[in-house]
């Protein structure tokens, strides 16, 4: 461990930690107290859902809800400025549209972070985060290196989830590695995939398949009696609105889970009203044609799966008559959805220090600053997990510009001269 003593190290490059330490270096070219800062990453490189980056998927907010615009709308870290770099700004604005496709999205994220001045160790796990000198400070281990700071930002993400039972394999897959794992069948090989989920992912991943494979028969099986279209009409778009985030964090606890259960159609198990759309003229023609190759397996569930090496049997229940169906498939792919990782989980001997409410709950600050006893006084901040505080934004992307410059704020705000063993470190 080299003598430097960080104001903060960020756990995790993805967009959320990207977009911080956008804020760092644009708050450090402004001021006269610079903060110090360090990311670590495990992934090799920057990456971002790379298994959904289907070619005509389209992102679901808005170009404008981007790393930098709604914190700072000059910033040359902006979409358009990624558009006018790549020589393609006056297209994109042919283009008449405010939702870029995904795999163009993440081509601007990956431009964004190659760009930052911000160290980023790829290739590195965090093992431990250490309280050190009275707490004041943290260690943070990652393989070989360990890094001394202030203030730890902890952005991990999301993990993938499978229901209770369900294990992944060669032919059990879940809709993150889709890509990865259809890339290695040949086009006319694969007979029959089954995909589980309600939501936009198990849609696209529908929709993925059957233009992929197209003598493959795809069956949709999920819950509902139909695809859920996502509320994304204007006056409830304003849930993701900055101002919204403190209105929510303030709101008494009845009220936040009312406003969370009104609005969970926003985000939550619905699709794009235009794919919904696409896929039943798709069922629809093939009706009319008399070849059906999309199944919508609608009220139903998965009630037993045999994973074989050649692929999967999986037995459909109908849940009005309770009637099953044995399918052969290639493949089974689970589009069940994704949960906050436990930040506390990633802290090691840190994490006991985080205090809870009585649900168990983080008991975050509004500034993301995760309250912690006095064994641990060096700041704790998430971004992410933080629902049950901040509202339906704290995963998604509407949040991350804005989020990022209030924990460059508070870091900033909060640091002081600190006393070690009779010496005074700036």
């Amino acid at each position: 461990m080299n003598s430097t003593v960080y104001d903060l190290v960020g756990i995790g490059f993805g967009p959320s930690n990207l977009a911080l330490a956008i804020a760092i270096e644009e708050h450090n070219a402004r001021s006269d107290t610079p903060v110090s800062a360090v990311f670590v990453e495990k992934q090799e490189r920057f990456g971002w859902h790379r298994g959904m980056l289907f070619e005509d998927a389209t992102m679901q907010v808005s170009f404008l809800k981007d790393l930098v615009t709604m914190r700072n709308p000059s910033s040359d870290y902006s979409f358009v400025s990624y558009l006018h770099a790549q020589g393609r700004l006056a297209e994109f604005i042919n283009y008449k549209s405010m939702y870029p496709l995904r795999v163009e999205f993440h081509d601007y994220l990956e431009w964004a972070a190659n760009r930052v001045g911000v160290p980023v160790h790829y290739g590195h796990t965090v093992t431990d985060v250490v309280p050190v000198e009275g707490g004041e400070l943290v260690d943070v281990v990652a393989g070989g290196r360990v890094l001394r700071a202030r203030n730890v930002v902890v952005a991990v993400g999301l993990e993938a989830t499978l229901p209770p039972g369900v294990v992944a394999s060669e032919r059990v897959w879940h809709n993150l590695d889709l890509l990865h794992r259809a890339g290695a069948f040949e086009v006319e090989r694969p007979q029959r995939f089954v995909v589980v989920g309600a939501g936009q992912s198990a849609a696209e991943s529908v929709a993925y398949l059957h233009d992929r494979f197209p003598s493959a028969e795809v069956c949709a099986v999920f819950y509902r009696y139909g695809f859920s279209p996502a509320d994304d009409s204007n006056f409830v778009n304003g849930i993701f609105d900055p101002r919204a985030v403190d209105l929510y964090f303030d709101a008494p606890a009845d009220v936040k889970r009312m406003l969370f259960d009104y609005h969970r159609n926003t985000n939550y198990s619905v699709v794009d009203g235009d794919l919904i759309e696409d896929l039943y003229r798709r069922s629809y023609r093939e009706q009319v044609l008399g070849h059906r190759r999309l199944r919508i397996l609608n009220a139903s569930r998965v009630a037993e799966l045999t994973p074989r090496p050649d692929g999967v049997t999986a037995v459909v229940e109908h849940l009005p008559t309770g009637d099953r169906t044995a399918l052969t498939a290639d493949a089974i792919v689970y589009a069940t959805g994704y949960r906050p990782v436990d930040a506390v989980s990633l802290l090691g001997r840190a994490g006991p220090h985080c205090l809870r409410d009585d649900e168990r709950l983080l008991r975050v600050g509004r500034d993301y600053r995760v309250a912690t006893g006095e064994g641990l006084r060096a700041g704790v901040y998430v971004q992410g997990g933080t629902e049950h505080s901040h509202g339906i934004t704290s995963t998604l992307l509407s949040a991350v510009a804005v989020r990022a410059g209030e924990i460059v704020a508070s870091v900033a705000a909060n640091r002081l001269p600190l006393v070690v063993a009779d010496s005074v470190l700036v």
